[in-house]
């Protein structure tokens, strides 16, 4: 028991060293990251839509 409160003492001591950002650096990551979603899914789905064409016409 005297190592699982000494596990959460750590653990604790530990998260009060982190530097946590800032609320615009997490909304400016997050802009990036949906971007970049977005952007990947398009590709992909166009990507797909040629496929499926390609593959009609081949076996028409």
């Amino acid at each position: 028991m005297k190592k699982i409160v000494q596990f959460f003492k750590d653990s604790y001591a530990e998260l009060r060293k982190v530097v946590w950002p800032s609320r615009e650096d997490v909304v400016a990551s997050t802009k990036v990251v949906v971007v970049s979603v977005v952007i990947v899914a398009a590709f992909l789905g166009f990507v797909d839509f040629l496929l499926v064409r390609g593959i009609d016409v081949i076996f028409r």
